[in-house]
Order: C-alpha cells, then sequence, then structure tokens
C-alpha cells in the first residue's frame, strides 16, 4: 500500500509559527525566522512532526553514512509511490523553491557573505535570480516538457505510433561546490524537481554558513520524504545506489565520484573546472575586452569554474591590454580592493596558500600579488612574462590571479589551446568573424563565447556542460529535465497485417529472405533497415 502523502511543509511552517507545546512535547517555541531559535524538521510520520531544535549559528549536526541510508530508503519508497509523478505536485515545489528564494533572500546574502565575502549584489545575481530564472522557466514549460515526443513513422508503421515517454530516473543525488554554493545546488534540483524526481542534496563543506542554511530551509519549503539536505563527506554516500549523480566542482574530486559511482553503474554528470583559455586578438576594442574580462576573472574573487583563466593575447595589443586591466581594477575596487565593498575573499586558508604559493612562483606580477592570511584576501593580480611551465600554468587556478601569455598570431593561439585538455569554456575577444570562427571550430570545449565571458553558462536555452577532462552531460533548462529523465521508447502497435509481418517467423524461406531484403532496399532512402519486422 502506498504511503499518503505528507502534508505541504510550507502549510507546516505557518502553522508551526503559531504554535507552543508543553514540555513534554517535540516542540517547545514556535518558528520565528527572525528570531533567534529555529526548528529543522526530521521526520513525519502519519501527519505528526518530530522536530529537533537548532540555535542560529550554531552548526548543524553532521549527516552520517547510516542517516543517509535511510533518507535515501525514504525517499526511494515515497517515489515509487508515485508521489513524484503529477505535474500539479512538481509545480508546487518549484513555485517553492522560488519562494524560499524570495522570502529569505537576505538570509542567503548573509550566509555568503560570511562564507566568501560575496558582496550582495554578486549574491543576488549570480546566485539567486539564477535559480530563480530556471524554476521559473520550468514552470512555465513544464506541461511541454512533459508530453509525450512522436517520431517520425513509414509506411508500415503508418497506423502505429511511435513515440518517446520522458520518466524520472528516480532518486538522484546533487553533490554542490563553494565556488557557487546555492547556484550549484539548486539550478540541478530545479531540474529534478521538474523531471519528476527525488533529490538528496550536498552542498560544500567549504561554505559552512550557506550549507547549513540550505540544511535549514529546504525542508520548510519542500516535500519532506522526497527532498533531504545532507551534510557529509560525498563519496561515502555516493558508494550508496542512486539513480544519478550529478557533481559539480575539481576533476581529482569528480574522478573519484565518477568511480565510486562506477561501481553501482550509476550515471553521472560531471562539471568540471579546468583551465579556460581567452584569446584576445589585435583587432578588437581593448577598453571594452578588458572590462568584461577582468569582470569576469576577478567576480567572487576569481573563484570560479567558468571565469577566463589565463590570456592568450596577441604580441602586438599585450601592452594596452595589461595597461587596460590595471584602469579597470583601480575603477571597479579602487586603490585599495581590500577595502572595496564589491571585492570577496578566498573560501579558505587551503585555497588561501595554493593560490599565493603558485602567484609568487610564476612570472612577473604587473598589477596586485598583495595577500593577508588572515584576512584570506589577494588582491587582484595580472602575471605578466608566464611561460607554460610556471606552476601557475600547471594547475588549476581558483583564485584572483590572471596570467597572460603571448601569441603571434591565431594560429598560435589555437595550437596552444589544442595542446591542453579540454576545458570547460573558450572565450575569443576579436572584432574579426574569421578569427571568431576559427576559434570556435577548431577548438573543442564545453562550451565557447565570443567577445563576453561566463554569459554562456547562465543561459536556461543553452546547454552547459563540460567535455573529456572537462566533464560529461549538460543541464540548464530543457536540458536539465533531459538529464534527470530517462526517454523511454515506445512503439504502440495493433495485431492487424499479420498477412505481411508472417515473413519474419520460421521456419525461414529464401524467399521470405528475397522479399524482405527487397523491402530492405526501397527503406534504405528514409529509415534505413527493414521494417516489415
Amino acid at each position: 500500500m502506498s504511503s499518503p502523502q505528507s502534508p505541504s511543509p510550507h502549510r507546516w511552517f505557518n502553522a508551526l509559527r503559531r504554535t507552543e507545546r508543553s514540555s513534554s512535547g517535540e516542540l517547545l517555541i514556535g518558528i520565528n525566522m527572525s528570531g533567534k531559535t529555529r526548528v529543522c524538521y526530521s521526520c513525519q510520520r502519519n501527519g505528526r512532526l518530530t522536530c529537533r531544535r537548532t540555535r542560529l549559528g550554531e552548526p548543524c549536526l553532521k549527516t552520517y553514512p547510516l542517516e543517509c541510508e535511510g533518507l535515501l530508503r525514504r525517499a526511494r519508497v515515497t517515489f515509487q509511490a508515485g508521489h513524484t509523478l503529477k505535474e500539479s505536485f512538481r509545480v508546487a515545489q518549484l513555485e517553492a523553491v522560488v519562494r524560499m528564494l524570495e522570502e529569505h533572500e537576505c538570509d542567503f546574502v548573509d550566509a555568503l557573505g560570511k562564507d566568501l565575502h560575496k558582496p550582495r549584489f554578486e549574491a543576488v545575481v549570480s546566485e539567486l535570480i539564477l535559480v530563480k530564472n530556471e524554476a521559473l522557466y520550468a514552470i512555465n514549460n513544464l506541461k511541454k516538457w512533459m508530453q509525450p515526443q512522436h517520431v517520425e513513422r513509414n509506411l508500415s508503421t503508418t497506423l502505429d505510433e511511435c513515440l518517446m515517454v520522458s520518466e524520472p530516473l528516480g532518486v538522484v543525488f546533487i553533490v554542490g561546490t563553494w565556488c557557487s554554493p546555492v547556484e550549484t545546488c539548486l539550478v540541478p534540483l530545479v531540474g529534478a524537481i521538474a523531471a519528476g524526481n527525488c533529490a538528496i542534496i550536498s552542498p560544500s563543506e567549504c561554505t559552512a554558513h550557506t550549507a547549513e542554511l540550505l540544511h535549514r530551509l529546504i525542508p520548510f519549503y519542500l516535500d519532506n520524504e522526497c527532498f533531504h539536505v545532507i551534510l557529509a563527506g560525498t563519496r561515502e554516500v555516493v558508494e550508496l545506489k542512486f539513480d544519478h549523480v550529478f557533481f559539480t566542482g575539481n576533476r581529482s574530486e569528480g574522478t573519484r565520484i565518477a568511480q565510486a559511482a562506477a561501481r553501482t553503474l550509476t550515471p553521472v554528470t560531471l562539471i568540471l573546472g579546468g583551465k579556460n583559455p581567452c584569446y584576445v586578438d589585435q583587432d578588437c576594442d581593448i577598453a571594452t575586452t578588458a572590462q568584461r574580462i577582468a569582470w569576469a576573472r576577478f567576480h567572487n574573487a576569481g573563484q570560479s569554474l567558468v571565469a577566463p583563466f589565463y590570456i592568450l593575447c596577441h604580441t602586438t595589443v599585450t601592452a594596452r591590454l595589461v595597461q587596460a586591466l590595471k584602469c579597470c581594477l583601480m575603477q571597479f575596487y579602487g586603490s585599495d580592493p581590500r577595502e572595496s565593498s564589491s571585492y570577496g575573499r578566498m573560501v579558505n586558508l587551503d585555497i588561501f596558500n595554493r593560490t599565493k604559493d603558485m602567484l609568487w612562483k610564476s612570472g612577473k606580477v604587473a598589477v596586485g600579488g598583495q595577500v593577508i592570511e588572515a584576512e584570506k584576501y589577494i588582491a587582484p593580480t595580472i602575471l605578466t612574462e608566464v611561460t607554460e611551465s610556471n606552476p601557475i600554468m600547471q594547475q588549476d587556478i581558483f583564485g584572483p590571479v590572471l596570467p597572460v601569455l603571448t601569441v603571434n598570431n591565431v594560429d598560435e593561439a589555437i595550437a596552444f589551446i589544442n595542446k591542453q585538455e579540454k576545458p570547460l569554456c573558450v572565450y575569443a575577444y576579436s572584432s574579426n568573424n574569421k578569427v571568431i570562427t576559427r576559434l570556435m571550430s577548431e577548438t573543442s570545449s564545453g562550451s565557447f563565447c565570443s567577445n563576453d565571458s561566463i554569459l554562456q553558462s547562465l543561459m536556461v536555452a543553452l546547454p552547459f556542460g563540460g567535455v573529456g577532462a572537462s566533464g560529461m552531460g549538460s543541464y540548464h533548462g530543457r536540458y536539465s529535465f533531459d538529464t534527470f529523465s530517462h526517454r523511454k521508447s515506445c512503439l504502440l502497435r495493433s495485431t492487424r497485417f499479420e498477412c505481411v509481418t508472417y515473413l519474419r517467423y520460421p521456419p525461414y524461406e529464401d524467399h521470405n529472405l528475397s522479399l524482405m531484403t527487397w523491402a530492405s532496399t526501397l527503406s534504405q532512402k528514409s529509415q534505413g533497415w527493414c521494417h516489415i519486422l
């Protein structure tokens, strides 16, 4: 017998705000999101809540593997009961995501500020608005996405139905990264919800305040049996049997995730960081180019999977570009970026020290270079006279450092890019369309953008993902829905026309084979093989 649908968590939340219980009950005081006490839902049985109380500022309890296994079991039971199949349920959950972001915008901004010193503008624009856009786009298109897709019929299937049905995969595991902790958890979650899955979300432990906020808020808004947030090590959890794993992060961790998932034959989507090249041609608007590159590289203190990681600059414009970049940094962050409210900090000392060590061992500092360990502060830094053998060109950079290398022409740039592993993004700045076309067609990468940076990774209408060493699979908009769906091939036939299909049955005769071979030659121009089967 299927389990009863759990009441809307949002209704529970509103009711609990007005509720008090005796000292022997589970809930001692009501929920007040602006007060000092919050209540997290841990389970719900037969309409009765069991709550645990956490105080604002105290860390949420770590989720241990045994608990994760229990959450997975609960989610799977709910999925198998068909709880997520209805369009109305999916739309309600997507609307709840939007409502959560709107009602707790200040909480998210505060958490991101504590974790990354992220300015309010960046937190809202690069995290919250992106998730809301994805959710609203899914809400507006979900009915169309859920419709079966009919495919072309031929003479022998004229009276049959050939179609593809998108069915949810089951219970999926979403692993976010610290670079964009809200966006990398909730944008994939939007796709998982739209496709009708249950999900377990694992935010990065490096951004503890954001992880704890998601851990507290998601149970207030989303179905408590279908969606769970865990604070646990990912490798142990991945070894449990999920129906899909969606991971965003670095290559080494992504490799371990893929290996663990392979042991249970679990499909994966990997969005992996790498060294994204940016070619600056001699024919380009240097001032605009410098502004767009500086914004993309030093946004979030350089902690991004999609920012330009190094510049391949035409030798004739290198000096002008470096000077323009200096001017942009002064314009963006003032003479002392440490005092700027628009500039972030490194997420932890490990990332800080790794970036600092690479910075001091590579090239020549043209601007920046100042570091303050106590604040995890690294000034926006531009390096010149960088060579391919420098440490900063051998490792991924997750910090505000931009190496500038010189090339003599576009052929050198293409050859340099193609010598490296396939990146997540390739950027090219030029007013020459032939140069842009060559960079786009003669290099391989997860995405490409000309005369701007990062924007191609944010659009709901474009798939975004890696290739080769930068990952596999893609997401955003309809492509997120497809990632978390199985497209089931369906042929709906009748029992008519047995007078034709009898040719396939034993005993096999040369006459029947001749007829089928003749039929296949007629169909080769359209569908390929003999449809008389």
